[in-house]
């Protein structure tokens, strides 16, 4: 498994998931490059920071390949993804900056324990309009405030904020369709100002060559390239499924990946 291979299939399996959940598939990315990074030279003490910012690196692409997809088919709310991007941009910065000083082991707990969290409110969390359907897009300076801690903590997680933006939508009434749609163009946001936070935060040296920062590129590029060709086939499983059995995959999702990521520690 320690083959430059290894990362177009995760790529592959990151596309998949960024159209059916809407969270870049990043908590896989975590997870499995926290297994691998060690055995492509990458020292263990810095392997769980290179996982999260190559995971975010590859994000960008991949929440672009989904959202684009997913706004083909009329799922993404632009009016809620304008109020969110300048606090997922701030969040993202911020969030970033504050995770490279962190532990290693550390950072393991934090993301599992959001793992867990999140998969728990998705699973029984319920619905301010149950209905979910004719709900106007949530918008208004509250949606940038929730954008800044969305962005903040993705960044430390690694992720493309989905396993938040999605319950918040999903509790504010929105269709959980729809709300993916919506997650993965914010997705992007994240992705790129929490991507750049890794690259110019990092210490001078934090990684061997073929890197930026804490950002493995052979890791990035690899995943990001093959989940670009896969993302829509995830929306369009998304769009099969429907709403009540997306929520279930979502919540079990969260809990394997954060038994996962515990124990590549």
């Amino acid at each position: 498994m320690d083959g430059v291979w290894v990362f177009p299939l995760l790529g592959i399996v990151a596309g998949i998931l960024a159209g059916l959940l809407g969270i870049g598939g990043g908590l896989v990315l975590v997870a499995a490059l926290a297994w691998i990074l060690p055995l492509h030279g990458i020292p263990k003490e810095a392997a769980m920071h290179a996982a999260l910012a190559s995971s975010l690196a590859s994000i960008v692409l991949t929440a672009t390949s989904s959202a684009y997809a997913h706004h083909r088919r009329g799922s993404v709310l632009w009016p809620t993804v304008k109020w969110m991007v300048p606090g997922l941009l701030l969040g993202g910065w911020l969030g970033s900056g504050l995770a490279v000083y962190l532990d290693d082991q550390v950072l393991r707990w934090i993301v599992a324990g959001y793992c867990f969290i999140a998969g728990a409110q998705m699973a029984f969390g319920g619905n301010a309009h149950p209905e979910g359907r004719g709900v106007p897009a949530p918008r208004g300076p509250w949606m940038s405030v929730a954008g800044t801690g969305i962005g903040a903590l993705s960044a430390v997680v690694g992720i493309g904020g989905g396993s938040m933006t999605v319950p918040l939508l999903v509790w504010r009434g929105v269709q959980p369709v729809r709300a993916v749609g919506t997650s993965s163009a914010a997705g992007v946001a994240i992705g790129l100002a929490s991507a750049l936070g890794y690259a110019l935060h990092a210490p001078a040296g934090a990684l061997p060559a073929h890197a930026v920062g804490y950002i493995y590129l052979p890791a990035a590029i690899g995943v990001a390239i093959a989940s670009v060709l896969a993302a829509p086939y995830g929306t369009r499983l998304a769009h099969y499924i429907g709403g009540t059995t997306l929520k279930r995959v979502f919540a079990v999702f969260m809990v394997v990946m954060g038994i996962g990521i515990l124990m590549s520690g």
